[in-house]
Order: structure tokens, then C-alpha cells, then sequence
């Protein structure tokens, strides 16, 4: 039977002259009905450790494991031979068998429970995964709250930024990847979808080899260098041509919204499909909210197509935030070449501000380097070092300046 301390073991000194409450204070102060204690009724450090393990956040989904009902008991019993020592035995019930997750959860359960500051406690974590009942409730009752597109809710702080261009071939997704990682790198919570359905790139970029976990119907997106990530690159036969049109490719992009399990991001990018076809307008209807960030690269041809994807802001109800000229200069013994020519993103912001009646900023002049090539085709996106923090590099330094300056200025 789970073990409740006598009133000395229970009442220690915390401090010059004050004790801890004794094991009957706790029980009467807490709501025991919550804690799934072993046997019986949870005594004071069961209670105790319920609620420290309140604090541990399911990382995919973004909900604290008490509240999920991932914890099935707690068990508290005094060490045979220590005083004022407790085994204390976790059963653990995951979302699904074999979690990637399973070890950074257990970590966090173990360091929840060895830093309990009142006595000395020795964790033992027992993990199995919840039954097809329990994990059936669990995923309707996340559903329940996720009957929408949950990112056109009233009162939804995430900042959306679709990411375009009026051609292939600009770096459009590089830039895209790098600026996701760079506001996670930032620590904002961050998501990003690949809403390039033919021309799909983030899950090379990121080195993403694995599938969303699939909960009873609802996913969980991957996350890759602090990035959530899903793409349609992510699934089985997806190396095939798609040949989507209309409806059933807006209902790739809502689903890609409503039945993936999002949280609540701060951010989420939209890599999304050169020009101004299906894909531009089903955002625009999808997301009414969401920011345009025009990729350009320095030449004509590439700068006066640009300008055709923002003005798509005419006829649908989205912001054009900015202009991002790509690949504007190679470094080269201190001297800058231009090597495709030069002012095609000043170009784009001026025709664009013009058109639309408001100012539409040149953000940012990224360079030409071959290290961003080869460091992003390597799975890793280039403004981050391989231990996944802001490379001191003036690369990371424009795109941490183009984050923030994303974010600092209001829709």
C-alpha cells in the first residue's frame, strides 16, 4: 500500500524558523481525487510529486502529461534502510507505443521527481502505451477542441507568414527554412508547413526521414531543429507526380491545418508554390490572416514576376508584409559581385507599395554562398550550427534581423 510519512518525516525545515506542512495538512489542502495513487489514498508525497509532474509538457502536444492522463499511478514507499529516503515508481502511459518522445518525457518525469527538495527520492519510471480505449477518448476529446481551422480562431496570437515567389529556382524555401529555424533558434514556438504540393523541399532541408506519428486519425508534425514540420514530402509514395488541382488540393491544405495536432505556435510559415495559382488562392481563402513575404532574386525576369505574387493581395484579402531579395551578392577577397545583376528587390517593394497603396519594405538582401547550398542539402538548415543554436555568422545575423523585424512591426 502507497506509504503516507508520519508527521516528522513529513514536516522539514525549508527555511530559518519554517517547517513544511505535515503529511495530514497536505492531504486536507489537495485535491486527492486527481492523484492515481497505487493503492489506497496518495499520501502527502504522492500528492506532491502529482503535481511537479503538472509542470512536464508533452512535447508534441504541447499539454502538461498529468492532464493528458498519461500518469497511471504514483507509489511512494520508504527506502528499507535510508532515512527520509522514498522509492517512488512511475506508471507512465504514452500516446502510442515505441514514442520518439519516450526519452525526453522520462527524463523530464526523472528530474521532476530526484529534485523533490523535502526528502531524498529515488524515481523508478515504468512506460507503456494507453489502450485503444483510453487513447480513443483522448484524441476525441483533443478533437473536440479542434473542430476549425484553429488558426482563424478569435484570439489566436500565432503570426502566419506565407513565403512566395513568381518563379522557381529564387530559393524560396531555403529562405523559408532558415527563417523558421531561426525563430525557433529565437525561442519562439514555431510551425511550418509545406504548401508547395509539387515541388516539395522542407523535409530534405530539415533532414527529416520519418513519418507524423498518426493518434487515432489526428497527426503530430515532426519536428526537426525545434521546427514543427509536416509535408506531403513525408509520405508514402510521395516521390510520385502529383497531379492535384482546385478543391482537392485546397483539402490538402486544410487538412494539413485541422487534423494535425499544431499546439498554439507563435509562428507558422507557409512555404508555398511559385506563381499565383491554386495553392496562392487556397491560402488566401484558408487564411485570411496570413502575411505575404515576396522571394525575388536581383534580375528583371525574376524581379517583374515577383511583383505579379504580391499583387495577388488585390484580389484576395492578404497583407503584403515584404520583400526578400535573394542571392543578391557573392563574396569575393572583400569585394561584392553581382552576379545576377541588381536591384530586383527594391524593384519588386516599389511596384508593389505603388500597387497596393501601403509600404511594402525590402526586409532583406541575402547573399550568394555555396556553404548555404551544401549545409541545407546536409539536412540542417545554414543559419544554425550542428548543435542546433544561431551560427556566429553574418548570414544568421540577417536572418535574425529579418525575424525580428517580422515580428516587431504590427499586421
Amino acid at each position: 500500500m502507497a506509504h503516507t510519512p508520519t508527521s516528522q518525516q513529513a514536516a522539514t525545515t525549508t527555511g530559518a524558523g519554517s517547517t513544511q506542512p505535515n503529511a495530514g495538512d497536505t492531504v486536507r489542502n489537495a485535491d486527492i481525487t486527481t492523484v492515481p495513487a497505487a493503492n489506497g489514498q496518495p499520501n502527502a508525497i504522492e500528492i506532491a510529486i502529482y503535481h511537479r509532474l503538472s509542470k512536464v509538457i508533452d512535447p508534441e502536444l504541447g499539454r502538461s502529461i498529468t492532464d493528458l492522463g498519461m500518469i497511471a499511478t504514483i507509489e511512494a514507499t520508504p527506502h528499507s534502510t535510508l532515512p527520509l529516503t522514498f522509492d517512488v515508481t512511475v506508471h507512465v502511459e504514452l500516446t502510442v507505443a515505441g514514442c520518439p518522445l519516450s526519452k525526453t518525457i522520462t527524463n523530464q518525469i526523472n528530474g521532476a521527481v530526484a529534485s523533490y527538495p523535502d526528502a531524498t527520492l529515488i524515481p523508478h519510471i515504468e512506460v507503456t502505451a494507453m489502450s485503444q480505449d483510453k487513447l480513443a477518448n483522448l484524441v476525441a476529446q483533443l478533437k473536440a477542441e479542434r473542430r476549425q481551422n484553429p488558426f482563424t480562431k478569435p484570439g489566436v496570437h500565432t503570426r502566419i507568414f506565407a513565403i512566395a515567389s513568381g518563379k522557381g529556382g529564387v530559393g524560396k524555401s531555403s529562405v523559408t527554412a532558415n527563417l523558421a529555424a531561426t525563430f525557433a533558434a529565437l525561442g519562439y514556438d514555431t510551425a511550418a508547413i509545406d504548401a508547395d504540393i509539387y515541388g516539395f523541399s522542407l523535409p530534405r532541408l530539415f533532414g527529416v526521414h520519418t513519418q507524423p506519428t498518426n493518434l487515432n486519425g489526428m497527426l503530430m508534425p515532426v519536428v526537426s531543429w525545434g521546427v514543427k514540420l509536416m509535408s506531403i514530402g513525408m509520405f508514402a509514395g510521395s516521390e510520385r507526380a502529383i497531379l492535384w488541382r482546385g478543391p482537392r488540393l485546397q483539402r490538402s491544405l486544410e487538412q494539413f491545418l485541422s487534423d494535425v495536432w499544431w499546439g498554439s505556435p507563435d509562428v507558422l510559415l507557409l512555404d508555398m508554390a511559385p506563381g499565383t495559382g491554386d495553392m496562392a488562392i487556397s491560402v488566401a481563402q484558408t487564411l485570411p490572416n496570413a502575411e505575404l513575404v515576396v522571394v525575388t532574386t536581383p534580375q528583371p525576369s525574376a524581379s517583374e514576376i515577383a511583383v505579379r505574387s504580391g499583387l495577388v493581395a488585390l484580389q484576395v484579402p492578404m497583407t503584403v508584409r515584404g520583400v526578400v531579395e535573394n542571392m543578391s551578392y557573392f563574396e569575393h577577397n572583400g569585394e561584392r559581385l553581382e552576379i545576377f545583376g541588381h536591384g530586383g528587390g527594391q524593384r519588386v517593394s516599389e511596384q508593389l507599395t505603388h500597387a497596393l497603396g501601403y509600404d511594402v519594405p525590402l526586409l532583406a538582401e541575402l547573399p550568394l554562398e555555396p556553404q548555404i547550398r551544401e549545409i541545407d542539402d546536409s539536412g540542417r538548415p545554414a543559419v544554425l550550427t550542428p548543435s542546433g543554436v544561431l551560427a556566429d555568422t553574418p548570414l544568421a545575423a540577417q536572418f535574425t534581423k529579418l525575424a525580428q523585424s517580422l515580428m516587431d512591426n504590427t499586421k
